[in-house]
């Protein structure tokens, strides 16, 4: 059943856009975007893994806000393949920072979110740390990632379709930066029936670099 609460609007570059705000209670000294997959096979800011990954957010004290995309749900304009979609996550990041001007920003994204967030936020100096999951090595360029120094987590299936846990790999070799690879055993590319493992993950990911901040 879908969670409706904090529904919210924020403007965009190709009209507004659709949202969900988590905040906790007290002052908000962290906050998380995180960002759907590919719209055009489904994916919508309600994904099973994106919630996954807010609800870890949340739990450990983030306001957590999920959108979008343009041209889909309620949000407005059409898709364009990945690239006008990081505007939309660049809109997304400046409607945080409006919100919560003094609070740490981290980054997220599954699938085709990740692969938005990665390219137009890696080098991003308002991000604090970058979570990427199931990312689709294969799919995209992510050359523009190797300078990017932020503290990232990158959790897959080992049996993943749209990108192998060897090429992530090899991928995340060539980047700079403080680097965790977190493979799930027999998960796909959906984490099918692994989903708790992966709510762990970044879990464990926040604590870490909550304890040693970089």
């Amino acid at each position: 059943m879908t969670d409706l609460t904090g529904n919210t609007f924020f403007d965009g570059p190709a009209g507004r856009i659709e949202a969900i705000l988590k905040e906790p209670p007290g002052r908000v000294n962290r906050a998380a975007i995180v960002c759907h997959p590919h719209p055009l096979f489904g994916g919508t800011m309600h994904n099973k893994v994106v919630f996954r990954i807010a609800r870890a957010f949340q739990q450990t004290g983030f306001a957590v806000l999920r959108f979008n995309f343009r041209g889909t749900g309620q949000s407005e304009g059409v898709h364009d393949d990945g690239l006008g979609e990081q505007d939309d996550l660049r809109a997304a990041i400046r409607f945080v920072e409006m919100k919560y001007a003094q609070a740490d920003l981290w980054l997220a994204g599954f699938s085709f979110g990740a692969a938005v967030m990665l390219r137009a936020c890696g080098e991003d100096v308002r991000a604090r740390a970058l979570v990427a999951a199931g990312t689709p090595v294969s799919k995209y360029d992510f050359s523009r990632v190797s300078r990017c120094d932020k503290p990232k987590l990158f959790v897959q299936g080992a049996l993943d379709e749209f990108g192998s846990a060897e090429d992530l790999k090899k991928f995340v070799a060539t980047v700079e930066g403080i680097n965790q690879v977190k493979t799930i055993e027999g998960a796909d590319h959906f984490f099918e029936r692994h989903l708790p493992e992966l709510f762990q993950a970044v879990s464990d990911f926040i604590a870490l670099v909550e304890e040693k901040p970089v």
